[in-house]
């Protein structure tokens, strides 16, 4: 009877454990989906519905330009579930103004394991508190099994 030699064994079981954590092709997501980043939309329930997100997805904030019919969107990274609950801008620095959720959105890759808060924080924070328009995702590792 052959044997496996311990290197052979060594470098098959280095293999099959590298087959399970592979790590798997990020998405992108649009945020709301068809409904895009607007104002009275429950982004809660949308990231329920559509969780989980993985480490390396990139969500997408699609938005229209301001108009007569809205008064401009924006996001912010919140830095902080208390600044995220309360709509707290002020240690809060803007990704992407009222212009740059037209065309292909605005994107930004959910890079590491934690929690990522996001909110639109014009009107003084009221598209946020009276509008929903906050939502937070926890990227989890991907792996092929």
């Amino acid at each position: 009877m052959a044997s496996i030699s311990y290197t052979t064994q060594g470098f098959i079981l280095l293999l099959a454990a590298a087959s399970l954590f592979a790590v798997s092709e990020a998405k992108t997501i649009v945020v709301g989906g068809s409904e895009g980043w607007r104002f009275g939309f429950n982004y809660t329930e949308w990231v329920l519905q559509n969780s989980p997100f993985y480490i390396n997805d990139e969500l997408v904030f699609k938005y229209d330009p301001p108009s007569q019919k809205n008064s401009g969107y924006s996001v912010y990274p919140l830095p902080n579930l208390w600044s995220y609950i309360s709509c707290d801008y002020s240690k809060a620095k803007i990704l992407a103004g009222p212009n740059q959720g037209a065309g292909e959105g605005f994107k930004v890759e959910l890079n590491q394991w934690r929690p990522y808060y996001f909110a639109s924080g014009d009107k003084n924070g009221y598209n946020c508190k009276d509008g929903l328009m906050k939502l937070f995702a926890v990227p989890l590792p991907h792996w092929n099994n």
